[in-house]
């Protein structure tokens, strides 16, 4: 159980890394703070409707953020990778590639959030409405 846990550990590291700390980390923050709200509304949503309300958009924001950075990432990656093949030639497509993969990773871990966050965002709704 703890081999398990220590490979998948490190290969989340991994690849938090791979996709750049600063646009994964900004991610990050963007998907606690969703996750803070929706969390937070879950605690007021028998009682107070207009906190709920409040709780929702604020975590729709946070999520609409971490998508817009998972996508700023991608691009600057791509620009990046794109501006190193220019310079570079002839390039073994394998590190093209490789440099495709790590360029994607932002927009994903940022669709990732987003979609969480969503389901979070549909719980509260149905929780708040019955």
């Amino acid at each position: 159980m703890t081999i398990s846990i220590t490979i998948l550990t490190t290969t989340l590291v991994n690849i938090f890394e791979d996709g750049g700390t600063l646009f994964m980390s900004l991610i990050l923050i963007s998907f606690l703070l969703s996750v803070f709200f929706v969390v937070k509304g879950f605690f007021k949503a028998g009682t107070d409707n207009s906190h709920t309300e409040k709780m929702i958009e604020l975590a729709k924001d946070f999520s609409y953020l971490s998508l817009i950075l998972g996508f700023l990432g991608s691009m600057l990656g791509l620009i990046t990778a794109f501006d190193a093949l220019e310079a570079m030639g002839n390039v073994d497509p394998a590190v093209f590639a490789g440099g495709l993969k790590v360029a994607l990773l932002t927009s994903t871990f940022g669709l990732l959030t987003a979609a969480l966050t969503k389901i979070g965002i549909v719980g509260l709704r149905l929780l708040s409405k019955g």
